[in-house]
This record gives structure tokens, C-alpha cells and sequence, in this order.
């Protein structure tokens, strides 16, 4: 089949989008094309063609101009299949429908309840901006060739609205992370790996830092929300236990697993995060580190019932502390609850099976070329 990916918000190697979807679907013989909206240029890395429609200035540049550019460079590509992972592609989707193309929406998020969450939009305006995405998502939704979800949470929002969806879950590639470092090496130290803001948790973070009587460190790797949020917390006292490793390759984030003690994830209780999986827990548990994580009911099912990591109230900057300060004086633990995380990994978080949904879905797509 001929596949194009779309994304005008994602960098082109972002993990679900590029390393795991685009790179499968290339591996198995399928003509796969990315557009992307970064100004990095055209390249071909891994069988997959990716396309830049050039970089866009700002968030508003990016929700209002960036979807056309990238419509205009898909709509040159003749493709059975078009899948979009933002919501702000959903206006270009009918655009696209023409001959035999299938288009496809991929929700990454519960868009209306993230609505509530968002700084740019006013307090007050929040419920309205929400209830109004919600049935303009549905409208458009309903009139696509399937929606694809992150999670079953996503997946059965979609089904209570009466559009069948498919969950494929964003969990990690089994062997990836995975390093042949000794627990001899590893260093009194923790990790945070990510998108790093204030709603996922970052001010809680810095303050366990400076409370942890352990004196151990926090590698914080990821790109920050913005200059001001850094400003603020490397303005704390904790910060002075932070190493800010800035963005990092995929072996960058394998070596600071591999000498961590354990990954933190602790965003705070937001409607969009308490029923969310987040790709760091994972990838986490797939590298053979315990997690420290947010007490969210979902997220104690599969730490606690993994018996990989202990969950804490993500509010409070003293019970992250305790919780570095446990597997500091615990190598023990960190070993066997690291252990039972890639146990749960290899036996079921894994992609390789969501991989095979993903196929089989494209499968059952009507009118599509299947060489």
C-alpha cells in the first residue's frame, strides 16, 4: 500500500509516530511517506520517505497555517491511505478523501478534556472550547475510514460517541532501551525522560530533589514547555540536584536509564492524564528500572499490579522524595521490581503485538491496494 503520515505539530522522529508506525509499516513492504511541518528538509531514513512543509513560527502559525501546508504536499502524493495524527489536520481530512484514499484520524490525547488544562485558552472558556471540540471531533470523525487510539481510555470515548475505533497502544519496542550496563554502575541517581512542563509535574519534581536524604540526582532529559517554566524551576533550591541534559538521542536516553535507579512520571491530576498511558512508564519498565509514579488508579493497576514501582501522590514534593529515597538505600528492590517491569514489558506492553493490530487493520480497509 502507498501511506502517507501527517503531522504538523510532532517532530519527524517522534517514537509512535515515526519509530514505531512509519518504521513498521516500511519494514513490511509498504510505500511510506511522512510529512512533517519541522524546516529540517526532505530526507529518506529507514525506508521512510519524510517530506518537510517547513517550520512554523509559533503556536497560533502552527494551529491555523501549518495544516494547509502540510495538505498541499500530501495532496500531491496519490495514496491508499492517509493517517493524521493532530487535531488540528481534522479540517483537511475531507479534503484528502478522493478516488479510493482512505483517511484516518490517529488521537493521541482525550483532545476535549485537554482543553481544560490548556494556559492559552481562558479559565472560563474552557468548558465551552471543550463541549465544542468534542462534537466537531465527532462530526468529522464519523465520516472518516477509522480512528485509531492511543489507549483504550481514547478508544472508548470514541466508541461511547458511536465511532468504532481501534486501540493501538503506544508501548515501547522491546529491546530498544536495553543495556548490558551492571548494577555496579549505577549511580544514586533518578530519571525523567520527556516533554517536561508544569502539568506533568516538573515543579514537584525539582522540590522532591531538594527534600531526597539520599543526596541523590535527577537526570532530566527533554525539551522544555518554555524558557519561562525553566526559568522557574531552575530557580529552586532543588534544582541544585538536577543534571538538565537537554534533548537526547534514543542511545542517550538508553545510557541514562541504564545508571538510574529509577524513572519518574508523576504528572499531576489533570482530566487528561488520569487516564492516560504514559510512553516514559513503559519505556521505563521496558529499560529494567522500577517507576516512581502518579497514584492515578489505571496507573496503580499496572505499577502495583506489576509489582514494578511504588505510586505516590504526584502533588506532594515529600512523597516523591521518599520514594527516591527508598530505592536509594534499596538496590535490592531496584533490581527485582526493575525485573518484573521487563518481565511485564516482554510478556505484554510491548509493540510488537500493537504492531500486528496495526497491520491488520490497514487490512480491513476498503478499495485499498495490497500489491
Amino acid at each position: 500500500m502507498k501511506i502517507v503520515h501527517l503531522t504538523s505539530a510532532h517532530p519527524r522522529y517522534d517514537t509512535r509516530i515515526f519509530l514505531k508506525m512509519c518504521r513498521s509499516l516500511a519494514a513490511h513492504g509498504h510505500e511510506v511517506t511522512l510529512v512533517v511541518a519541522d524546516g529540517k528538509g526532505d530526507e529518506v531514513r529507514d525506508g521512510v520517505a519524510i517530506l518537510d512543509v517547513g517550520a512554523s513560527s509559533g503556536r497560533l502559525d502552527r494551529m491555523t497555517a501549518a495544516p494547509g501546508r502540510v495538505y498541499r504536499r500530501a495532496r500531491r502524493i496519490a495514496a491508499d491511505i492517509y493517517h493524521l495524527h493532530d487535531p488540528e489536520l481534522l479540517p483537511i481530512a475531507r479534503g484528502l478523501k478522493r478516488g479510493r484514499a482512505n483517511i484516518l484520524f490517529d488521537s493521541h490525547e482525550h483532545y476535549s478534556a485537554a482543553m481544560f488544562s490548556k494556559p492559552y485558552i481562558p479559565g472560563p472558556l474552557r468548558p465551552l472550547v471543550s463541549g465544542m471540540f468534542g462534537l466537531y471531533e465527532r462530526l468529522v470523525c464519523k465520516g472518516l475510514d477509522g480512528v485509531i487510539a492511543a489507549t483504550p481510555s481514547i478508544r472508548d470515548n470514541f466508541t461511547r460517541m458511536g465511532i468504532p475505533c481501534l486501540d493501538v497502544n503506544n508501548y515501547p519496542m522491546t529491546d530498544e532501551l536495553v543495556s548490558d550496563v551492571t548494577d555496579r554502575a549505577k549511580n544514586i541517581e533518578v530519571c525523567y525522560i520527556g516533554g517536561i512542563s508544569i502539568l506533568r509535574g516538573i515543579r514537584k519534581v525539582v522540590g522532591a530533589m531538594g527534600q531526597a536524604a539520599s543526596g541523590a540526582r535527577l537526570s532530566l532529559g527533554g525539551p522544555f514547555e518554555s524558557e519561562a517554566t525553566k526559568a522557574e524551576v531552575s530557580a529552586m533550591s532543588g534544582w541544585a540536584m538536577v543534571d538538565d541534559l537537554g534533548v537526547l538521542s534514543r542511545l542517550e536516553v538508553r545510557d541514562v536509564m541504564a545508571r538510574s535507579l529509577a524513572g519518574i512520571v508523576t504528572f499531576l491530576p489533570e482530566p487528561n492524564h488520569v487516564s492516560a498511558q504514559p510512553n516514559k512508564m513503559f519505556e521505563y519498565m521496558s529499560a529494567g528500572l522500577p517507576v516512581i509514579a502518579s497514584n492515578f488508579p489505571l496507573w496503580r493497576e499496572i505499577i502495583q499490579g506489576n509489582d514494578c514501582g511504588l505510586c505516590v501522590d504526584p502533588l506532594d514534593p515529600a512523597a516523591i522524595a521518599a520514594a527516591v529515597d527508598y530505592f536509594a538505600a534499596n538496590p535490592e528492590e531496584v533490581r527485582r521490581m526493575g525485573a518484573n517491569g521487563r518481565k511485564a514489558v516482554i510478556e505484554r506492553y510491548n509493540w510488537d503485538a500493537e504492531e500486528r493490530k496495526l497491520l491488520d487493520f490497514y487490512n480491513t480497509l476498503p478499495a485499498v491496494c495490497r500489491g
